[in-house]
């Protein structure tokens, strides 16, 4: 097992009903900025209820951040906290709109241009503190101190780390979610399950809980994941689907073990270049990417057939292969597709990498053997 150090602060209110129970988190004096999506959560009463958890507090309201928020946006946010002297934000949405606040929140007392935070990793030196209710499970974002910012006149996808950014608290009610289209609900599922593959499935280094952790994950969201898609009012899968994507990148599993995060590295460029949602990118990549580097990963796979697809076939390149079909069929049940075709597109593989050079992704994944060769190839599967 590799050295690590962890240390998660988030405070995570579960449960329904859990909204109320803000009132105690954020200070009574502080000046509150709500940032939220489209008009769903007014809709489905949500942002009511966090206007009546949060009474008196003076409030400033600030939606429309779009799905991979656009910097564009959420600089206008930035102005608008700065004029408004806000001094505490609440994400009332899915990853898209926590990963925008969290921007938000290093932005506003960042000294020079904020696109430096994720175009330069410029250092942090302060952020306003944060809280989160979580209306779509799907980024783990909830539960950890990273965010990804697109920007459309250039088409960048970038991402940004920093502990100053981890929510203070995370209101997670099942309840909130079942107005979710199924489309959003199948992606979080996918996104949910590919976070925990980046980080299991590289190569063995001794740390077997990490595994089992990890692997449980993965069965649950195979269990679970078609039952709360058939029935979105069932709490118990809805709750479980909602933890799974919470623990599955709250940082637990990922300690002490090599990590990969080549398929999201591609999906980034592919959502810029083309729009598509997060998961869809990743439900394209992942089983194309396996598919390629089985041999690098072959001790794991071999485990991941066996442990989470009960694969028992004694011929262990077919069960390799087996269990990647079977990681494509289930994105493909969920109405996921896994090949572009499925989008009604067709991939410009040298536009992708020639993004991929551009960001300075010429060697990546756990070994550093993603190259841009061996991206063009995975892209050519798709």
């Amino acid at each position: 097992m590799l050295n690590f150090a962890y240390q998660n602060p988030v405070k995570i209110l579960f449960g329904k009903g859990q909204i109320a129970a803000i009132s105690s988190e954020i200070p009574a004096s502080a000046r509150v900025l709500v940032t939220y999506g489209g008009g769903s959560a007014e809709k489905n009463g949500v942002l009511a209820q966090v206007r009546k958890a949060l009474a008196p507090r003076e409030i400033i309201e600030f939606g429309g951040i779009t799905a991979n928020p656009p910097f564009e946006i959420l600089m206008k946010a930035v102005a608008l906290a700065r004029q408004e002297k806000i001094d505490f934000l609440l994400a009332v949405g899915g990853g898209s709109v926590i990963d925008g606040t969290k921007f938000i929140a290093a932005a506003v007392p960042f000294a020079g241009d904020p696109w430096a935070i994720l175009a330069e990793q410029a250092p942090i030196e302060s952020a306003l503190p944060l809280g989160t209710v979580l209306t779509l499970p799907a980024t783990g974002s909830e539960m950890n101190c990273g965010a990804v910012v697109s920007r459309t006149e250039t088409k960048d996808k970038l991402f940004f780390v920093n502990p100053l950014v981890y929510p203070r608290f995370s209101v997670l009610d099942p309840e909130v979610t079942y107005s979710l289209p199924p489309r959003q609900i199948a992606n979080g599922i996918v996104d949910a399950f590919v976070h925990v593959m980046e980080q299991y499935l590289t190569y063995p280094a001794d740390a077997p809980l990490q595994d089992r952790l990890a692997e449980s994950i993965l069965r649950t969201l195979i269990e679970d994941g078609p039952q709360t898609l058939q029935n979105q009012t069932d709490y118990n899968a809805r709750s479980s689907l909602i933890w799974c994507a919470t623990m599955a990148l709250n940082g637990l599993i990922g300690q002490g073990v090599p990590q990969d995060w080549s398929s999201h590295m591609i999906g980034h460029e592919l959502t810029a270049l083309y729009g598509l949602d997060h998961g869809q990118t990743l439900a394209m990549v992942l089983p194309a990417n396996l598919r390629l580097r089985k041999e690098t990963k072959r001790e794991k796979l071999i485990q991941y057939a066996r442990r989470v697809w009960n694969i028992a076939m004694p011929d262990e390149a077919a069960a390799i292969d087996e269990s990647i079909a079977k990681t494509a069929a289930f994105f493909e049940s969920l109405g996921v597709p896994t090949h572009m075709k499925g989008h009604g597109l067709k991939c410009d593989v040298e536009a992708i990498v020639a993004q991929l050079r551009r960001h300075g992704l010429t060697s990546f994944g756990e070994r550093g053997d993603v190259t841009l060769n061996k991206a063009r190839e995975i892209l050519e599967l798709i």
